[in-house]
């Protein structure tokens, strides 16, 4: 009874163990910043999380060698920021730049100095995503005009008026998970 007792939580384990191999990088960077002023001293500590996850994936093995060549796959960045004052946390983004899916169609979000730009690998067409004062973000290309915002799964969700019908169109740009 023991022995099978071993046996099955060996299985689990090595069951629990198995998964995606990925490439990983994460990076901290915290800046502290004192202020002195005449209401006294303010202690400002910026702390910015980066995340790149990359799936490996393999190329067709080759018979007779040994060594199989990784195949190019896409590196999903998150960034956090966090903004604390005197202990107490004042803001936190998050940045979105990452690959999403929409009707099976691959799109790539990345950050701007005024937001992000959202391009396919299939067309060239660019579309601008600009954030507004009640984080929401108006996004713009050559067809659309439309509002979207980010989910708490990261997912985009955009909201188009259709004169047509005269109603809002939802569609959710559902992020890749590496």
């Amino acid at each position: 009874m023991k022995n099978l007792m071993l046996s099955l939580s060996a299985l689990l384990f090595a069951i629990g163990s198995q998964g995606q191999n990925t490439n990983t990088k994460a990076e901290v960077k915290t800046v502290t910043t004192t202020i002195k002023d005449s209401k006294g001293e303010k202690k400002i500590v910026k702390s910015e999380e980066i995340k790149e996850v990359q799936n490996i994936e393999l190329e067709e093995a080759q018979p007779n060698t040994l060594n199989i060549p990784m195949k190019e796959s896409p590196v999903a960045v998150t960034t956090k920021t966090k903004v604390m004052v005197d202990g107490e946390t004042k803001s936190e983004v998050v940045n979105h730049s990452a690959y999403y899916s929409l009707g099976g169609a691959n799109y790539q979000i990345k950050s701007d100095k005024m937001g992000y730009v959202m391009t396919s690998p299939n067309s060239k067409n660019l579309s601008l995503l600009r954030k507004t004062s009640n984080n929401n973000y108006i996004f713009k290309n050559k067809d659309k005009f439309s509002v979207g915002y980010f989910d708490a799964s990261g997912n985009l969700i955009l909201e188009t008026y259709d004169e047509k019908t005269d109603s809002v169109i939802l569609e959710k740009y559902t992020v890749v998970k590496p």
